[in-house]
């Protein structure tokens, strides 16, 4: 028989994370899945890595290939799942063990749902938690927020467990969508079904410099209004507001200063130091990065 989950992991360079992530979901309390995984070209150690896995693991299905791209290795292996849910997961994340058996008793017996994400625990590159940040339960203000507000993450693309039949309505990820790719997806499920979060932490989220957030945040901004135009003429309500709000532009020292702030805020005075300095090095003349390292130095 098909497994009920099946778990997908594009891989691109992340031979100092994988096997974390890897772990994490072999180590979950729910075993119904298979776990499909593409290198997607990666030339550091990552393949390596992943192939001790997969030899030690048969649920491990893995693919290694020249890279094509993100969204193209997740509609691969979309293509290739036999499971009835999928899951997401990143090659830079933790998921806790229990977060698929969690997923699967909250959307099984919901007909009505489509995707289940959860809250996540922001960690930095060591591990160290930032923050827990609040986030959005219900669908009506999940939805409020991706096609009022246009925020894009009020759902996190790696704690997803989605119907795959909902997935297959809809088309999977679009290709000129990435880097924007999840906020697409969640605006098109949710003219077909209700989204929703757990409001359980269930997912270390690791935040650093090298994730796409903050790498490709023209691409991001250009890509998320073009996604919202097309959710507006799909409902039929026009077109987006022209004051409609974008996110801002992440650079190095405004993340630093941000997950100083985070730190703080949860108490972490150590670790908010450590990216208070770490800010300051990066813009020296920056009054943010000096403000927050003096309240850092102060703990409070």
């Amino acid at each position: 028989m098909p497994p009920t989950i099946s778990v997908i992991l594009p891989v691109y360079n992340a031979e100092r994370y994988v096997a974390e992530a890897v772990e994490s979901i072999l180590a979950q309390t729910y075993t119904d899945f298979e776990f499909l995984i593409i290198d997607d070209g990666s030339t550091d150690g990552s393949l390596k890595v992943l192939e001790h896995y997969a030899q030690r693991d048969e649920r491990i299905r893995l693919k290694s290939r020249p890279n094509t791209g993100y969204v193209v290795a997740l509609n691969e292996m979309l293509s290739e799942a036999r499971g009835e849910f999928i899951a997401r997961m990143d090659a830079d994340d933790i998921s806790l063990p229990d977060r698929l058996q969690k997923q699967t008793d909250f959307l099984v017996p919901r007909l009505d749902h489509v995707c289940v994400g959860t809250a996540v625990t922001h960690v930095d590159s060591e591990n160290e938690v930032l923050a827990k940040l609040p986030i959005k339960r219900t669908h009506e203000e999940i939805d409020r927020a991706h096609m009022v507000e246009n925020v894009w993450a009020v759902i996190v693309h790696p704690t997803v467990l989605i119907r795959r039949a909902a997935l297959d309505k809809v088309g999977g990820y679009r290709e000129e969508m990435l880097y924007i790719e999840d906020y697409d997806l969640w605006l098109r499920l949710a003219e077909i079904g209700l989204l929703e979060n757990l409001m359980e932490p269930l997912l270390r989220y690791r935040v650093h410099l090298g994730s796409v957030c903050h790498q490709r945040i023209c691409e991001q901004q250009e890509r998320g209004l073009r996604a919202l135009t097309d959710a507006y003429r799909r409902r039929q309500l026009g077109t987006p507001p022209a004051n409609i709000r974008l996110p801002t532009s992440v650079h190095t020292r405004r993340a630093r200063v941000r997950w100083a702030w985070w730190a703080l805020a949860g108490g972490n005075v150590p670790l908010a130091r450590k990216h208070a300095w770490r800010a300051v090095r990066t813009s020296p003349l920056s009054p943010a990065s000096w403000k927050v390292l003096v309240c850092a130095m102060r703990g409070y």
